[in-house]
């Protein structure tokens, strides 16, 4: 800030208090140039923003959230549906693992095994391991946290692993958040125990859910430390908090405030089609005097339906109302549709199932930032959090059950795939990935959500079949190139110097439009 004239006329008796003066007039003005959000007045006033920890904050609110949640996706058709969207999208068919040691015949009989338990692997016997998935991912999106805890089953009870995972009964409500305190090294945050290092050491767990007769009976003292090697805690992390809060959190409100304007906007539409008529007297119509309408029993009759014709004493004239339409209804709705969209981070055509405001192009770059976030939520939040610690429980069971050699199997996970807005040009794409080294086979099979080694073993035992029946498909490329003419292999079965057709890139640029005619026929 430039000096002015009261500065100068200082500075020629006091330099350095002129000097002063305007360090300190330009430190003033950069302090209040700051953070327009960090500012106080009257556009800020009312506006409570506590410097609490992130525990404290869910310890205050957590429960009434997670019960609030609950109660709008059983009755608001909208939560239901964001909940139900980022839970298809998320687990789809299920996250599938695939071992992956290096050695051939370990890995065969690791998925083998692993094939057989996910049947067996639900405590009630009714889900299986991908079943679980599902409903667990459902908890977590809708309740905030979800608790998964592992059961030992002894090998006298004929499972294939000595294992199983109990999730129907461990919703975040059977963590004890009463239990919170500080005793030497040991530090209880709302009923997870931590150790002197910060390291989570055993959750406390009620016996029996809070919210049934007998849990409420037991006055929700009975919980007991359960040792957190056995507990596998899901939940997103947006600070550094302990525990999860709904993925809906944001727009409890609106969610509410939609439904009392629908509720609102009904009775108004009621109120609109509620045509009556009132027969007046004549001196009630010139004095303006509000008619007395009763019923037989001289009663008045203070509420009207539509269709009434409603009689004064002595009337003679007969009026009708006028009820008036009013607008705006929809354009309220989509605009909050559009917040509740954003705070549940999915997109409002998922959403709604709206699709007018939309064209080819716009859905298929509006779906590429949410297939980003299904991305991140599949690989550092549910694999790191639930499927890891579920694949480490496997191994270290079978293992002690005798049918592994090793209780450390590394894996590897294939997400579900996402269906194509186009299917063919993303096939192209992954071809011509595939053929220029920046993606290999085994990942472009496991894109789909499906095991490589699996698919390649059922392509070389389809393909061997063929081979000896002698038949010949349009669809092997070892026999039929691309344009339907027949491969000219050697012995070996390799193509012909002289057959360029398979590897020409022209060629393949020629036939990539669909639209182009066979040059054969």
């Amino acid at each position: 800030m430039p000096a002015n004239w009261m500065d100068h006329a200082i500075a020629s008796v006091a330099p350095r208090m002129a000097a002063r003066r305007v360090m300190a007039r330009q430190a003033f003005e950069t302090l209040t140039r700051g953070y327009d959000g960090a500012a106080r007045g009257r556009r800020t006033e009312g506006w409570r923003a506590p410097a609490s920890s992130a525990d404290s904050e869910i310890g205050m609110a957590g429960a009434l959230l997670r019960d609030r949640m609950r109660d709008l996706v059983r009755n608001n058709p909208h939560a239901a549906k964001a909940v139900a969207v980022l839970v298809n999208n998320i687990i789809g068919a299920g996250i599938m693992p695939r071992a992956a040691s290096g050695d051939e015949a370990l890995d065969r009989r690791v998925d083998a095994l692993f094939e057989r338990w996910t049947a067996e692997c639900d405590a009630d016997g009714q889900l299986d391991f991908y079943g679980l998935q599902t409903l667990i991912c459902r908890e977590m999106v809708e309740a905030g946290e979800v608790l998964v805890r592992r059961r030992l089953r002894r090998a006298s009870d004929g499972l294939p692993v000595p294992l199983q995972l109990q999730v129907q009964v461990l919703e975040a409500d059977f963590l004890d958040a009463t239990r919170t305190s500080t005793t030497g090294a040991t530090r209880i945050v709302q009923g997870i125990e931590f150790d002197a290092l910060g390291k989570r050491r055993a959750y406390w767990l009620h016996a029996e859910h809070p919210g049934d007769a007998h849990g409420a009976l037991r006055g929700g003292f009975d919980s007991r430390p359960v040792s957190a090697s056995d507990i596998a805690h899901v939940y997103e992390k947006q600070r550094t908090q302990a525990r999860g809060v709904p993925w809906g959190a944001p727009v409890i409100r609106s969610l509410r405030d939609l439904d009392d304007y629908e509720v609102a906007e009904l009775v108004r539409k009621k109120t609109e089609a509620c045509v009556t008529a009132i027969v007046f007297g004549d001196d009630e119509a010139q004095q303006g005097i509000a008619p007395a309408v009763v019923d037989a029993d001289g009663n008045r009759v203070e509420q009207f339906e539509p269709g009434l014709i409603a009689y004064a004493r002595g009337g003679k004239d007969i009026r009708f109302n006028q009820p008036a339409a009013t607008g705006g209804y929809a354009e309220y709705k989509r605009a909050n549709l559009h917040t509740i969209s954003a705070g549940f981070r999915v997109p409002y055509e998922l959403l709604t199932g709206d699709l007018s405001q939309v064209n080819y192009s716009s859905i298929r770059a509006g779906l590429v930032e949410f297939r980003r976030q299904i991305d991140a939520v599949q690989w550092q939040l549910f694999i790191p959090m639930l499927c890891q610690p579920v694949w480490r429980w496997f191994t270290e069971s079978a293992w002690a059950a005798g049918q592994i050699p090793t209780p450390e199997v590394p894996v590897e996970w294939s997400p579900p795939k996402f269906d194509a807005v186009d299917p063919y040009k993303d096939a192209m794409a992954d071809l011509l990935a595939i053929r220029s080294g920046t993606m290999t086979l085994a990942q472009a099979i496991a894109r789909q959500g499906h095991n490589p080694d699996a698919v390649l073993a059922e392509i070389a035992a389809t393909n061997a079949r063929l081979d000896e029946l002698g038949l010949v498909l349009d669809s092997d490329p070892r026999r039929v190139t691309k344009t339907g003419s027949a491969q000219t292999s050697d012995p070996a079965g390799e193509p012909d110097a002289d057959d360029t057709t398979a590897d020409d890139p022209a060629a393949d640029a020629d036939e990539t439009d669909p639209a182009q005619p066979d040059q054969q026929d």
